[in-house]
Order: C-alpha cells, then sequence, then structure tokens
C-alpha cells in the first residue's frame, strides 16, 4: 500500500542511509481503513547492500537491506567477468549477505567452454557457491528455486541483459514481469528500471533491480577480507608486518605466486579495491593533502624533463 514517511521520521535520520529502502522493516501507522500509511520508524537492518554513491562526493548509497542471499548473476557469453564478480562478493560479503553465483546462459556456449568458466572462477580463489542455469533449458532453474526459503530475502545482482528478469519470471511461475529481445549476440536489453520487492508463493522474498554500471568501493575492508581471505592467509606470512609484497625477502604472497598457488591478477585486483576503498574513505582535507602531494611529484617531473630537454 502507498506509505508515507513522517516529518519526525525524515528529521531524525542522520543520513540519506538512515531512510527506507527496498527490503526495510517499518512500523506503521494506518489510514482510511487501511488504504494508506505512515511510516514511523525503520527496524535495525541485519544486513545492507550498498555502493559508493555515484558523482563525486564520497558517500554510501543505499540499494537495499535485510537481504540473506544475493545472486550474483553473470552471463556465460558476454557478461562473464572474473574482476567485476569480485567487486559483487566484496560489496555483498561486506553488508553480511551470503552471495551464490549464477551463471546463465549456458545454453549459448559448449560444456568445455563453461568448464573454463568454472575454472578460471576457482583459480581467482572465489570460493562461493557457482550455479550454472539456463533459462531457456530449465537447467538450474529448479536448483534456484530450492535454494528459497520461506520467510528470507534474496535479490539479484548483475548487469543489465544477463537474464535476471527472465529468471525472476522462471521463479514465480508467471511472465508478470517484462523482458527484452535478446539480440544475435545473446545479449539481453535493459528491462527492469527500479527495484522492487517481490513475494513468491512458497513465503520466501525476492528483490529484483536494475543492473548497476557504477560498483563504487567505500570502506569495505570487512567485505575484502571476506573475499580475498586467500591473499589475507599468505600476506600473515610474510617475515616483514609491513611487507609490499613486491620484493621483500620472505614475502609469502610472491612465493605463492611463483608457484602457481595464487593468480597474481587476483591479488592486483584486491590492492586496487582497497586502494579505492581507503581513498574513497579519507577525508575531505586529506583527499586535498594527497591531491596536492600529487600535484607537486606531477610539476616536478614535468620541470625535470624540461631541464633534460635543454641540455
Amino acid at each position: 500500500m502507498p506509505a508515507r514517511l513522517t516529518g519526525r521520521a525524515v528529521h531524525s535520520a542522520d543520513s540519506p542511509v538512515a531512510l527506507p529502502c527496498v527490503g526495510d522493516w517499518v512500523r506503521v501507522s494506518y489510514h482510511d481503513a487501511g488504504a494508506h500509511a505512515s511510516i514511523l520508524d525503520i527496524q535495525p537492518r541485519t544486513s545492507f547492500l550498498r555502493r559508493r554513491r555515484p558523482g563525486g562526493n564520497a558517500e554510501f548509497q543505499m540499494i537495499a537491506a535485510n537481504i540473506d542471499v544475493a545472486f550474483i548473476v553473470q552471463s556465460c557469453h558476454f557478461d562473464f567477468n572474473v574482476r567485476r564478480l569480485e567487486r559483487y562478493l566484496v560489496m555483498t560479503r561486506d553488508g553480511h549477505i551470503e552471495p551464490v553465483i549464477l551463471l546463465t546462459k549456458t545454453d549459448l556456449i559448449s560444456p568445455e567452454a563453461l568448464e573454463d568458466l568454472l575454472a578460471s572462477i576457482r583459480h581467482a580463489g572465489i570460493n562461493a557457491r557457482v550455479i550454472p542455469i539456463s533459462n531457456v533449458s530449465g537447467r538450474g532453474v529448479e536448483t534456484v528455486h530450492e535454494l528459497i526459503q520461506p520467510g528470507k530475502t534474496y535479490c539479484l545482482l548483475g548487469s543489465s541483459g544477463v537474464g535476471k528478469t527472465t529468471l525472476v519470471n522462471g521463479l514465480i511461475g508467471k511472465s508478470d514481469l517484462a523482458t527484452g529481445v535478446v539480440s544475435h549476440t545473446g545479449e539481453g536489453r535493459h528491462t527492469t528500471t527500479r527495484r522492487q520487492l517481490i513475494a513468491l508463493e512458497n513465503g520466501g522474498l525476492l528483490i529484483d533491480m536494475p543492473g548497476m554500471r557504477e560498483l563504487g568501493m567505500l570502506d569495505v575492508s570487512e567485505g575484502l577480507d571476506a573475499s580475498f581471505s586467500d591473499v589475507e592467509a599468505y600476506a600473515s606470512r610474510c617475515r616483514f608486518a609491513n611487507c609490499t609484497h613486491t620484493r621483500e625477502p620472505g614475502c609469502a604472497i610472491q612465493a605463492a605466486i611463483a608457484q602457481g598457488a595464487l593468480d597474481p591478477a587476483h591479488l592486483q585486483s584486491y590492492q586496487k579495491l582497497r586502494r579505492e576503498s581507503e581513498f574513497h574513505g579519507m577525508s575531505h582535507p586529506e583527499k586535498r593533502k594527497k591531491d596536492r602531494a600529487f600535484g607537486k611529484v606531477v610539476r616536478a617531473t614535468i620541470k625535470a624533463k624540461g631541464r633534460w630537454h635543454d641540455d
């Protein structure tokens, strides 16, 4: 039913993150024989899905709340990207949400190609459950349906056109949600334009949401530690506590890379996400100071090059 946040609740919220979002449980007061409601307050969240708000400001944008399991959807045919998958895993684990990876459109690739994709996921140190599915043949859809339990909330995360809406229709047993025509490349069209919570017949709740182009990291140290536990484990064995994992003697991470036990690209992704999270987590004065220091280095380099050319 339509509901409006009371003025008192609006003014008591210390930031936009504290305002209601999809998945929140709220306390309400009913009006007009239950035709309308006023939202009095929000119940404490047990989990959350958030990202850095797109744009210049380092602020959180709340996407959904109180999610038990996030189905991270990637297409086998055109959308598969391990580095983006790592970002989704950091986001979900930072919000205390269990991730499950769904590889869609398996009917568009060979069994051998599918095995290669699965191997690349494991080689990257990703230990989340992976379920290959096809909305055309129905493969794996029933497995996903069996995972959904009464009283729990699930969501679908992924780029536009990977088959999320088609999967939702398969789970609810109807074609209530519009889907886009698939191109000759196997790439679907963007159809979901808003986040919505759907009640399933078995009592489970499913949140469908649009594809997200930006997955900015902000203060996700907990999610990084959980998603890159293999990197953290090797780092703990380094001889020096402040090891940069480059050329120091006794570096366990470089030893693991040399032995083929750790993927260098996986390490680089971890370091990149860590730097991004820490940079956006800085206060504004700290950022200005860092930007000024970088500017001085650039200017000094340009000046030095000018002297070299003069000589």
